[in-house]
């Protein structure tokens, strides 16, 4: 099948999760390295340059360790420049680990080809851009829903989340950037009469 080709680099977090994406995607794939990025000064630096150069897609694993990671870029990097895209929340094991993780779900290595193709075609080359989606759900449209500020929005914004396969524990800042990125306002609202 033919690789997607992808201009924005994009940023995992292991070289096992590089290596998965390479044989999917024609594009420039950095690793974090893990944890160990907040020790290589040499490295942060080069991943702001590419950055502010071009904007970064930054994909994570749907767990802890993830969105630390997640959360340290955003702090780093210019929130314009930056898109962010989320795996679901799967359990299961990668097939060359023994054990699962410690949240017992997949990450970016383990997801299937298919959802990972999903997640990046609004990217590829030679597409003018990302899906036009209209007018997008804003944080006030969070509040009226009873997704941010009151009572069970976090347990609201947790069964959305995992109605349109997203990491559970995202902020509602994170869900809200997510959503209008994959979804229509129309799209939203109807999986939110769901739930």
């Amino acid at each position: 099948m033919k690789k997607i080709r992808i201009d924005k680099p994009i940023i995992v977090e292991g070289k096992y999760d590089k290596i998965t994406l390479s044989s999917l995607l024609d594009a420039t794939i950095l690793t974090l390295g893990g944890f160990s990025v907040f020790h290589e000064k040499e490295k942060t630096a080069m991943i702001r340059r590419v950055a502010e150069k071009d904007g970064v897609i930054v994909l994570t694993d749907s767990d802890g360790a993830g969105k630390v990671l997640r959360g340290y870029l955003s702090s780093i990097l210019p929130k314009e420049k930056v898109t962010h895209l989320y795996i679901p929340r799967v359990e299961g094991k990668e097939k060359r680990k023994r054990t699962a993780s410690k949240e017992g779900t997949l990450g970016v290595e383990g997801m299937d080809a298919e959802t990972l193709r999903k997640l990046f075609s609004p990217f590829e080359s030679g597409a003018e851009k990302p899906r036009e989606l209209g007018d997008p759900l804003t944080k006030a449209d969070l509040f009226s829903l009873g997704l941010s500020g009151g009572e069970n929005a976090k347990e609201r914004r947790e069964a959305l989340a995992r109605r349109c396969g997203l990491p559970r524990d995202m902020s509602s800042n994170a869900l809200l950037a997510a959503l209008n990125l994959l979804y229509t306002k129309d799209e939203i609202l109807k999986e939110i009469e769901q739930i």
